[in-house]
């Protein structure tokens, strides 16, 4: 029995140690003030089918949730949700947001802040909170693999052209599971 019991909780501390710890965007940047971390900001909506099996499929997996839980402060956002965002002194909002609406809803004013194009989204910020870079449409776990590892270890910057990001991408082994 104790064995049982022991196996339980090993298994279940295992398994918890897998999941992302998803903040809001304040609590990020407030996080970022003690110990500076990338942020990931996963933008998504409700009604969004790849949204969802983006969530099940890419952020339930244990080396992609691992990762950003070590490398990133990983924040969802609602881009049709009421939530209030203050971002470099500025405040966005959603005045349109319907809560009695079930599907599409009014897009949050932060969304076209941010410039995003589709859903989901994936927004990268520095550990300033200056933006670095959008990946729209949904990621595999050794797809997000390469935009997870390249922008933590800033080796975006180097690129002078695009022809220079795809001699990154070919030469990039992903080693996440799939």
């Amino acid at each position: 029995m104790r064995l049982f019991f022991l196996i339980l909780v090993l298994s279940f501390n295992a398994l918890s140690a897998q999941s992302i710890q998803w903040m809001t965007l304040a609590e990020a940047i407030e996080a970022q003030k003690t110990n500076p971390k990338k942020i990931m900001i996963d933008v998504y909506t409700n009604w969004c089918g790849p949204c969802k099996l983006m969530d099940k499929n890419t952020f339930q997996n244990r080396d992609v949730a691992a990762y950003i839980s070590k490398h990133y402060y990983a924040v969802k956002f609602n881009a049709e949700g009421n939530e209030k965002i203050t971002y470099f002194g500025n405040e966005f909002s959603n005045p349109n947001y319907d809560p009695e609406k079930k599907g599409r809803n009014a897009t949050h004013q932060f969304t076209q802040y941010l410039g995003v194009k589709g859903y989901p989204s994936v927004i990268f910020m520095s550990e300033t909170n200056d933006l670095i870079m959008p990946l729209v449409g949904y990621q595999k776990p050794q797809q997000i693999e390469l935009f997870l590892k390249m922008i933590k270890q800033g080796d975006y910057m180097i690129f002078t052209k695009p022809e220079d990001f795809e001699k990154y991408k070919k030469s990039f082994i992903p080693r996440f599971r799939g």
